[in-house]
């Protein structure tokens, strides 16, 4: 469950420098159409370790969600900007219901392809598919902007471009986060119930993610160097606060990143406190991410109507801390309908808030709209892995 996190985090932040670099058609269709390379890997897996690298490689496609971040922000006024990333990001995590649904349904009918087993491999096989010939019709079929309109980038690339000496700082801290969160995953590969990793391959790992780290420092000290030496000054009409970006990796880490650990222990949380059979605590647990059909778009409406975006990420906030520490009392003597009320409330809130961060991040600075998503992408994978582990 957490390698399928785990690679999103350094994903996110390089799908992000490709995208303002590149655009949204030409990173999206490369994205989905890779996107088979795990698919059929996970199919043919023929053990543990093949399954967890296969995984790993599967957290790249999830980086994906940053490219329409930016192409939803080319096409839509800021007054619109909530309802329509809400509605992206929404119906997009709707598909993880979607598939919780269909591909066990689609394992057991094509079951006579396995000698009766469940085709589980075929089904997985089946949406890697899918998603490749998807890309191709997606480069064939969208346009980056509107007629008329000029796509802009970056003047710099390998890192975000700050305008303040302590926004510089205040990124270098937040890639450290990330490259925490790596770390951590890769303890947790080492602990004996799983033993991925040996102790001297996780010191090896953190030897490669402690490279890294100075690696995006130097990226971040080149392309932000006239800055620190003084030479440069930005106008007024150009600067904006990392602490903007960090306030909403924070956000995110508590609604995105309790989502993704949430949607992974629901299932089993259900069977064991109330004694269900697999299947049936599957599905109940699967109207957790059902809920984003209209939570998430709604937070993001809420923050386009509301007077300010700002009291709107906090309301919801405190909604998430509530509802969560409510279904923290959920217990066997339950009646299940209740428990799963309580569920659902929490869902709301969760979900809300992504579309109400989301509402927010392409204002900050919409040349660098891709690198600042996946910043904040990032996070609430950060929050999925610390919440897991």
């Amino acid at each position: 469950g957490i390698c399928n996190l785990a690679l999103t985090i350094p994903a996110r932040l390089i799908i992000g420098m490709l995208l303002d670099r590149f655009g949204p058609r030409i990173t999206y269709s490369m994205l989905l159409m890779f996107a088979v390379v795990p698919c059929l890997a996970t199919a043919l897996a023929q053990d543990f370790n093949q399954l967890v690298i296969s995984r790993l490689l599967m957290g790249i496609v999830g980086s994906g969600f940053v490219v329409g971040i930016r192409m939803v922000a080319e096409w839509f006024q800021p007054k619109e900007m909530g309802i329509a990333q809400g509605i992206y990001g929404g119906w997009g995590n709707f598909g993880a219901f979607g598939a919780e649904f269909a591909l066990p349904l689609l394992a057991v009918a094509t079951s006579f392809f396995a000698g009766g087993a469940s085709n589980w491999r075929f089904a997985i096989a089946l949406t890697g598919i899918i998603a490749a010939i998807y890309g191709v019709i997606y480069y064939n079929s969208v346009q980056d902007t509107p007629t008329g309109k000029v796509y802009k980038k970056p003047k710099k690339n390998g890192s975000l471009e700050v305008t303040s000496v302590k926004s510089f700082w205040a990124l270098i801290v937040s890639n450290f986060g990330l490259i925490f969160a790596l770390g951590l995953l890769a303890w947790r590969l080492e602990q004996k119930n799983i033993h991925f990793l040996t102790l001297s391959q996780m010191y090896v790992a953190w030897l490669l993610l402690a490279g890294l780290f100075a690696y995006q420092s130097y990226q971040a000290w080149q392309v932000n160097r006239e800055l620190l030496s003084g030479k440069k000054t930005y106008a007024p009409s150009e600067r904006f606060q990392f602490g903007q970006v960090a306030l909403l990796e924070l956000t995110y880490i508590t609604n995105f990143g309790s989502e993704l650990a949430v949607v992974s222990m629901l299932p089993a949380f259900f069977e064991k406190t109330f004694a269900l059979e697999h299947v049936v605590a599957g599905m109940i647990a699967a109207t957790y991410p059902f809920l984003n059909l209209v939570s998430r778009p709604s937070g993001g409406l809420i923050s386009d109507k509301f007077s300010s975006r700002k009291w709107t990420m906090t309301i919801i906030s405190i909604g998430i801390g509530f509802s969560y520490l409510t279904a923290h009392f959920i217990n066997s003597s339950w009646p299940i309908p209740l428990a799963i009320a309580v569920t659902m409330l929490a869902a709301y809130f969760a979900q809300a808030g992504c579309g109400a961060t989301y509402s927010i991040v392409p204002l900050i600075k919409k040349e660098a709209t891709g690198q600042i998503a996946g910043n904040v992408g990032a996070y609430g994978n950060f929050g999925g892995v610390v919440y897991l582990t």
